[in-house]
């Protein structure tokens, strides 16, 4: 055996070390993310114990707050962030999708760079600067112009006109709900719009050459494409949504209290947790509000599961 071939046998030894320590390290990265989110729902757990052991399920079913008497309950603040959250993704699925279609198949080409920084720029304002625009701008003007012409007309309709009705204050949950729709439209559009772009151009030439139009190359070939992008994009948003906690702190009242109306105060979880952890006066009151971050944990763990399951039944009956 030549010097050459002795080199040759040591170099595959090497990256076989290296291939080996390399796998090792993936495996471990995985682990650890793991034992992070494994860590951190048990020191919630642990944490709100107390609060378990004193409300039961109580805590999940009373709207009363009340830190002077030692009596809390998490319904306000679940209504809050469910009814915000929804409104924010009702409101930026449709201007999302539009504007990543818009900027793949519809934009001329010397705005589509100029548009897509546009949109990464906007993702990157922090939200507190998104809360005290909607504080001191957007919510003054909203309540003056355009709140009280919603009360006028949408008032009056059966069943949806109690969602409507209220003093235009401008706070309250459908204000917040609409800057977090403002907040996560950056974050959807330009996720929707990468996973658009991986689309084969073949794939919707053909298309096109088939006769189909625009709208229907998107329904039916650039969606079915990527819907698990799609999808991606929209657990983002609200997954963003439900944990955003400045933009909505400055915006939905926080008064813990239920309404049927959109345009009245209330509260959310992390607006509850921004306002109150600093300031807890008892540890039955840390505790509960450990308790509230937990109930969060696990909105967000039910939210990502829904959407693996719905991505799967999609895939199986796509197999159909």
């Amino acid at each position: 055996m030549d010097f050459g071939q002795q080199a040759l046998i040591k170099k595959i030894r090497r990256q076989k070390q290296l291939d080996v320590a390399f796998v090792a390290l993936t495996k471990l990265s995985a682990m650890l993310v793991l034992l992070v989110l494994g860590g951190i729902l048990l020191s919630l757990i642990v944490g709100a114990m107390p609060s378990i052991r004193q409300f039961g399920i109580w805590f999940y079913t009373s709207s009363n707050w009340d830190p002077v008497a030692g009596e809390f309950g998490a319904l306000a603040p679940i209504y809050g962030t469910l009814i915000t959250s929804a409104i924010a993704v009702l409101i930026a699925l449709p201007v999302s999708f539009g504007i990543a279609v818009f900027l793949v198949e519809l934009c001329p080409d010397f705005l589509k760079k100029p548009l897509g920084i546009a949109i990464e720029l906007l993702a990157g304002i922090p939200s507190i600067i998104y809360g005290m625009w909607g504080l001191f701008v957007f919510a003054p003007w909203f309540g003056e112009m355009v709140q009280p012409w919603l009360i006028d007309n949408l008032a009056k309709l059966p069943i949806i006109g109690q969602m409507f009705v209220g003093a235009p204050i401008g706070i309250g949950l459908f204000t917040a709900g609409l800057v977090l729709a403002i907040m996560i439209i950056p974050f959807m559009a330009a996720t929707m719009r990468d996973v658009f772009l991986v689309v084969p151009d073949m794939l919707k030439e053909s298309a096109y050459g088939m006769g189909a139009t625009t709208w229907e190359v998107i329904v039916k070939v650039v969606l079915p494409y990527t819907k698990a992008g799609v999808v991606g994009g929209l657990i983002l948003g609200l997954g963003r949504a439900l944990g955003e906690t400045m933009a909505v702190t400055f915006l939905i009242g926080n008064t813990f209290t239920i309404n049927a109306s959109v345009f009245a105060s209330g509260v959310s979880i992390t607006s509850a947790l921004a306002n109150e952890f600093a300031e807890a006066s008892s540890q039955l009151h840390l505790s509960s509000l450990l308790h509230l971050g937990l109930v969060l944990f696990v909105i967000s763990l039910i939210v990502l599961s829904a959407s693996k399951l719905m991505l799967m039944r999609i895939d199986r009956q796509l197999g159909k």
